[in-house]
């Protein structure tokens, strides 16, 4: 069918203008943006409760977060799926996957539930280091907390079909929503009401809970069969699958280099920490745009139009260089501004410095990555994705990393290891796009 071919049920023609990428884009930052920034309101509450209640969010919400790391490959694999069947003029089969999706994320979400009711205590000791009232107070906040774990993942899932179906608008108001409701309730649990860390660990399981329900209210408004297909979620578990081990390998690589740095002495660790944090910041906004790219692009070769999908792939790829461009110009000139905002010491200001070139000179080739993750994912090539991603990790950053170890060439040598692998993933993601072979066309992608 050529692209002209006009189809009864067909979408409309596949938009790529700047402001569609955006009007796609900035939604979806909003909603990336509204748990780490209630999760920074949170700690400020519990904060003032003492050392021993913060040490106890810290360490609980480090595990809360693996939760919603897996609520973004289900996001992801979803977006991809439905984006397809939507740009094909299947809207009914494009929401069929969010059902699908859901179906898997309650099963994981109560599955999470269980087990942290039983193993909640062991885990938290083995965080923590030892037994405890520090310990204690984790898995007491564990068990209230994965209670929002379903309504969580449910969040998620609706995410992926809505941004499929390119509706931008109902997941920001379902995500942030809760999310201010849970900033307000969060300070009136713990400090009037007296329920200290457990009324943060309530607040959050309410408003995970409520953005769940929300998202399978809209659902239910679509009218579609709820009913789950063992199929279709088989289909659904084996991209997820690729998406987590490929997100392993980059928990392997942080934590490798958390691991080496913290080697060098507390200035390094510290000013690693600095500007890996910022990096995270920086990949929160470059994600928006991966993630217009899976909406669009996955409908464009649903639509079978292959060609706009290659358009489509260049315009995000140049857009993503512009951004990634805009902030190497921001971090540079910040140079003597941001490591101070985080901490006072001279040593570790000193220390950033030596990895700042290197943070720098890796955002352009950061932001063209982004867009063609986006763009491989949009179009379901995620086992490429995943094998690239090992390939850079097992074969580029670890032996980097540790190369700079056993050299003493401290944070220069690991944020060049970084940067080595953000150059393996540029390269490997040209080579796909040139080959044409990603641009598999299609309602479903075999």
């Amino acid at each position: 069918m050529s692209p002209q071919t006009v189809r009864p049920n067909a979408a409309p023609p596949i938009d790529a203008s700047v402001r569609r990428i955006l009007a796609l884009a900035l939604p979806a930052l909003v909603v990336l943006s509204a748990e780490p920034i209630y999760i920074l309101v949170d700690t400020a509450v519990v904060g003032h409760l003492g050392a021993m209640p913060l040490a106890a969010l810290a360490v609980g919400g480090t595990l809360m977060t693996m939760v919603a790391w897996i609520g973004t490959v289900v996001a992801y694999g979803t977006t991809g799926r439905a984006a397809r069947r939507f740009g094909a003029g299947d809207r009914a089969g494009a929401v069929a996957e969010g059902v699908q999706s859901s179906w898997l994320a309650l099963t994981a979400g109560l599955l999470a539930v269980v087990v942290m009711q039983l193993a909640a205590g062991p885990i938290a000791r083995l965080l923590v280091g030892s037994a405890g009232e520090t310990a204690d107070a984790t898995a007491g906040w564990l068990r209230i907390a994965i209670l929002g774990a379903p309504g969580l993942l449910l969040a998620a899932a609706g995410n992926g079909w809505m941004r499929g179906v390119q509706d931008t608008r109902r997941p920001m108001i379902f995500v942030v929503g809760p999310n201010l409701l849970s900033a307000l309730l969060c300070p009136l649990l713990v400090y009037p009401l007296g329920l200290g860390l457990a009324g943060s660990a309530i607040a959050n399981a309410t408003a995970q809970t409520i953005g769940g329900l929300l998202f399978v209210s809209a659902l239910i408004t679509e009218r579609v069969s709820l009913r789950p297909h063992p199929m279709m979620i088989r289909q659904q578990l084996a991209l997820s699958r690729d998406l987590l081990i490929r997100g392993a390998a980059f928990q392997a690589s942080f934590l490798s280099a958390t691991a080496v740095a913290s080697r060098f002495g507390t200035a390094v660790v510290g000013a690693h920490q600095i500007a890996l944090q910022l990096w995270f910041f920086t990949s929160l906004l470059l994600d928006s745009l991966a993630i217009a790219a899976q909406s669009l692009v996955g409908a464009a070769l649903g639509a079978e139009d292959a060609a706009a999908a290659k358009a489509l792939a260049k315009r995000i790829a140049r857009f993503g260089a512009a951004c990634g461009i805009g902030f190497a110009v921001l971090i540079a000139a910040g140079a003597g501004i941001l490591p101070g905002l985080f901490s006072t010491d001279a040593a570790v200001r000193e220390q950033a410095m030596v990895a700042w070139p290197w943070f720098v000179a890796m955002m352009p080739l950061a932001g063209i990555v982004f867009a063609l993750d986006g763009v491989l994912i949009g179009a379901g090539d995620v086992r490429y994705l995943r094998n690239l991603t090992i390939v850079a990790t097992l074969g580029g950053f670890l032996p980097a990393v540790w190369l700079a170890y056993g050299l003493d060439l401290g944070l220069g040598g690991i944020w060049a290891g970084l940067t080595l692998l953000i150059v393996i993933r540029l390269v490997g993601a040209l080579a796909r796009m040139r080959s044409g072979r990603w641009a598999v066309i299609g309602a479903t992608r075999v």
